[in-house]
């Protein structure tokens, strides 16, 4: 008897400038960025919520994990302007990374290139956005909110 063949759920590769992960337990992520919601995990046995999102959770080792909307505003926690970047992002230079505190969970991310560096400012009201690249490719953004 021939074995099924196994599809693989590649839908990752379309995440980020460059993807160096294809495959994940959570590729439902990018589905949802498709949607233009920015997503993050909730265990629903412990409560703590996981951004980036995971699939099991690493205070009861569970895995039964539901999906919460990054929504409405931020606290700018911290923030980097890059001048040297890893392989693939040398393009992009130069860039600001930040931390946004959203209370119960925090989202790392990069700011949105058409805030000025003038403009940014810790404590910062911010919201995370999805925005499209070429080649069919997906992100998210920090704006000013």
């Amino acid at each position: 008897m021939a074995k099924k063949k196994r599809e693989i759920d590649d839908r990752f590769k379309r995440f980020g400038i460059v993807s160096f992960t294809a495959t994940t337990k959570v590729n439902d992520f990018v589905s949802y960025l498709e949607q233009g919601k920015v997503m993050g995990t909730r265990c629903k046995k412990c409560d703590i919520m996981f951004f980036p999102p995971r699939a099991d959770c690493y205070q009861c080792l569970g895995g039964d994990m539901e999906w919460f909307e990054v929504s409405g505003t931020g606290k700018l926690v911290t923030y980097s302007k890059l001048q040297y970047a890893p392989v693939g992002f040398e393009q992009d230079l130069p860039y600001c990374i930040a931390l946004l505190d959203y209370g119960d969970y925090k989202v790392f991310g990069r700011i949105d290139k058409e805030i000025g560096d003038d403009e940014i400012k810790v404590g910062m009201d911010m919201k995370t956005e999805v925005r499209q690249l070429p080649e069919d490719r997906l992100i998210y953004v920090f704006t000013k909110a």
